[in-house]
């Protein structure tokens, strides 16, 4: 889709900080984090809602994933996510630790390599 803030990012035309990606779905850090480590977990093919998503039982599985991930780099237990869908016309999980957490939300790239060196 043209106009879609996320498939742009998806076909790199908005950088961004990528913290997994695979054939089929892109997980990059949120620009307006509620807490260090807010990520956007979305399939790199346009689909309007989550319930849309052919397999989205792999797309649950990659944000599980990623929180696993957040619970040992951000030393917590507590990760949240979210589905809403009014923000961005483009199927997204938002996934963080709890806000509490210790660290600077907009230190993108560190907390990316955070996340990413727990998910190896």
């Amino acid at each position: 889709m043209d106009d879609c803030v996320f498939c742009k990012i998806v076909k790199g035309e908005i950088p961004t900080h990528k913290v997994f990606e695979d054939d089929h779905f892109l997980v990059f850090m949120d620009i307006h984090p509620m807490a260090p480590g807010a990520v956007q977990v979305i399939p790199k093919k346009h689909y309007r809602w989550v319930w849309d998503v052919p397999n989205v039982a792999s797309f649950f599985e990659i944000a599980r994933k990623i929180a696993k991930a957040e619970q040992k780099a951000f030393n917590t237990q507590m990760v949240l996510s979210k589905i809403v869908g009014e923000e961005v016309g483009h199927a997204h999980i938002w996934v963080y630790p709890n806000p509490g957490v210790a660290g600077d939300p907009k230190d993108f790239e560190g907390n990316a390599e955070k996340i990413k060196k727990e998910l190896q």
